[in-house]
């Protein structure tokens, strides 16, 4: 058994469908057919059901798909070791991010991390979904919403970050000097839609106490949200790290919520047995630096 076959193993399970998956691997299907055969008879399971046209991943199927992402990741590991070693300073490091921290606070690192690794390729990716991300090792690390322990992944604190109201300025909100979330009921709210994080955060916390909040526009870009507030469209409920680059919003002012308080704790996280290179330990390094 080599990664060869794991890959084309893995075309399948994600398709479910050999005709489509041997297109994606740019191979023919009577040959895509023919590896997973060759997979089955090594095994003495099959991997796949096959009912008409309809494909079905075995139980067997599924612990492969498990242990195979090892298996083409440990490969992958290897060769970025060895590439490093022989190369000392290329390659690529990717990271998920939180879609606001990537759009208003990390650009500034990554402008420090080509300065120091100018050959190295930094991927940031913006997604909800960063330990997802990592887990199904489509990332080498990322900054997400702290969940519980898993022994899988490093898990590294970064820092709390309490929720603030952002106003416009010259609004009568503004002149505040702070504000609970009962109170918001009475005010027109821009904010992020259901199921993103910092929104079900909020709404968490509403929900404890008894009340909901309606909006009277949603979005799904912190950028959007920011140019709402300051047309005065409504106000909006975010961490208070946002507006770390102030001048970007001068027409907006930052109100702390007394009481009940939304509450984002963020770490770090990356896979525990994975290979971290240079460019990696120096970047979950500074990382670490700029967030506490």
């Amino acid at each position: 058994m080599d990664t060869r076959n794991i890959q084309y193993f893995m075309a399948v399970y994600e398709h479910l469908h050999f005709t489509r998956a041997a297109e994606a691997l740019g191979i023919s299907q009577p040959t895509l057919s023919q590896q997973i055969r060759i997979l089955e008879a090594e095994f003495g399971i099959p991997l796949f059901d096959r009912i008409g046209k309809k494909v079905v991943a075995t139980e067997a199927g599924r612990l492969l798909r498990q242990y195979g992402m090892k298996m083409i990741q440990a490969e992958l590991d290897v060769k970025n070791a060895i590439k490093e070693l022989a190369s000392a300073q290329r390659g690529t490091v990717r990271l998920a991010v939180l879609p606001s921290d990537l759009d208003f606070q990390l650009v500034p690192l990554f402008v420090q991390f080509n300065a120091k690794y100018p050959d190295i390729q930094l991927q940031a990716i913006s997604t909800i979904y960063v330990q997802e991300e990592v887990l199904n090792y489509k990332v080498d690390m990322g900054i997400g919403l702290a969940g519980p322990p898993d022994p899988r992944l490093v898990q590294i604190p970064l820092r709390s970050e309490p929720y603030h109201l952002f106003v416009r300025a010259d609004s009568e909100l503004a002149r505040r000097d702070s504000i609970t979330l009962q109170e918001l009921q009475q005010h027109a709210l821009v904010m992020y839609p259901q199921g993103f994080l910092g929104r079900d955060l909020v709404d968490k916390v509403c929900k404890q106490e008894g009340f909901e909040l309606t909006t009277v526009m949603e979005t799904s870009s912190a950028n959007s949200l920011l140019q709402l507030v300051s047309a005065g469209i409504g106000a909006t409920i975010q961490p208070d790290s946002l507006l770390r680059q102030k001048n970007e919003y001068p027409a907006i002012t930052s109100i702390p919520i007394k009481g009940a308080t939304p509450v984002r704790q963020l770490q770090l996280m990356y896979y525990a047995d994975r290979f971290i290179s240079g460019s990696q330990q120096q970047l979950t390094k500074w990382l670490i630096d700029f967030f506490k």
